[in-house]
């Protein structure tokens, strides 16, 4: 099975059971799909062999045999072109379309078997959902709209505003409790349906491209806010977008798809330092890479060559930063952790090597 794992793609250790887990996911569209899938499948071959024969009988396989995990409390995005098939896998995943082969699990459980009223509650109670159109009620206040899940599930009104108080709070609408859709601006109405979505103490997020239809200025504002948000949640996060700047801004991990298929996985530092293919490569074209590669991406293992007496580096620091302090010595450069532990070395030249794309 292809797994679309790229260079430098890290997987989930298994001593812990991933947050999510996707295996051999297919959605094909068309008339009677799913026998039409098992009829390809049967002839053989990989799956792009599969996708083909599918394509040759008019059929679209808008996700092709999509394999990843995603581990408790982890970032992951999963970027593209439009028509990529990145928001056809989301909708996939949480069961808005019925995929029509593959396996699907959310915390340990098969969601592909799990029925209609399970999935409803498991919506309501574990799973929030954001989308680029904002789906507010009109008529409702700010306060109202966050807290609608939990009206939906019976919870009496002071109870459910007590409740989401602090969400709204955490979302910047302070003081706009009571102030309906039309009287917000764009931003102040993707914070609502960001609340709301937060409201049932979700553990799954899904997020599909909710900062796109805002201008740049805003959408920076809330990318910032989004990451903080993240910082005080424990919550596994799927995040689609088109936008390579803010793929690398937001995530751990990257999923990059073309045709359906998932072509590379891995760190922001590997999609900017390993493509593992000319699409891919196109994408980081414009990055500056010594913004988004961090230390620990180039750091050795070995750590008998360091420069006496240099300040040392810490892994998480950018190339851009570490570049200031490699700059005065032509000898390694210790890497330590925040406990003052040595990690490693980075070479000088390792950093210029890496820095190399962004000066040509």
């Amino acid at each position: 099975m292809e797994t679309g794992r790229g260079r430098g793609d890290t997987l989930i250790s298994m001593a812990e059971q991933p947050a999510i887990s996707v295996a051999g996911l297919w959605q094909v569209f068309g008339s009677d799909a799913a026998s039409a899938f098992r009829r390809a499948q049967d002839e053989g071959g990989s799956s792009r062999d599969i996708a083909g024969r599918l394509e040759e009988r008019g059929y679209i396989p808008a996700v092709r045999d999509a394999c990843f995990e995603v581990a408790e409390g982890e970032l992951f995005v999963i970027m593209g072109l439009s028509g990529s098939g990145k928001s056809t896998l989301l909708r996939g995943i949480s069961r808005l379309v019925e995929p029509t082969a593959g396996h699907v699990s959310i915390e340990g459980e098969d969601i592909l078997a799990a029925s209609k009223a399970r999935m409803t509650e498991l919506r309501r109670s574990r799973i929030g959902m954001v989308f680029q159109h904002f789906g507010l009620f009109p008529h409702m206040s700010v306060i109202d709209n966050v807290a609608f899940p939990l009206k939906v599930g019976g919870m009496g009104r002071r109870e459910r505003h007590d409740k989401v108080q602090c969400i709204i709070e955490m979302v910047g609408l302070k003081g706009r409790e009571g102030a309906y859709p039309r009287e917000l601006s764009g931003g102040q109405r993707q914070r609502v349906g960001i609340a709301r979505s937060l409201a049932g103490d979700c553990s799954v997020w899904f997020l599909d491209e909710p900062f796109s239809a805002l201008d740049p200025l805003i959408r920076r504002q809330l990318q910032d806010e989004f990451l903080d948000i993240r910082a005080r949640l424990n919550t596994t996060i799927v995040f689609i977008t088109h936008d390579i700047a803010e793929a690398l801004k937001l995530a751990d991990r990257i999923a990059i798809m073309r045709d359906g298929e998932i072509v590379q996985i891995g760190t922001p530092a590997d999609i900017v330092l390993h493509p593992v293919d000319d699409y891919v490569r196109e994408f980081a074209r414009d990055v500056v890479r010594g913004r988004h590669a961090k230390v620990g991406s180039i750091m050795r293992a070995d750590d008998d060559r360091a420069a006496n007496g240099t300040p040392g580096l810490r892994p998480d620091m950018t190339l851009e930063d570490a570049l200031a302090t490699c700059m005065a010595h032509y000898e390694p450069v210790a890497v330590y952790d925040d406990g003052g532990n040595l990690l490693g070395t980075v070479d000088p030249q390792d950093i210029a090597s890496a820095l190399k794309a962004d000066c040509g």
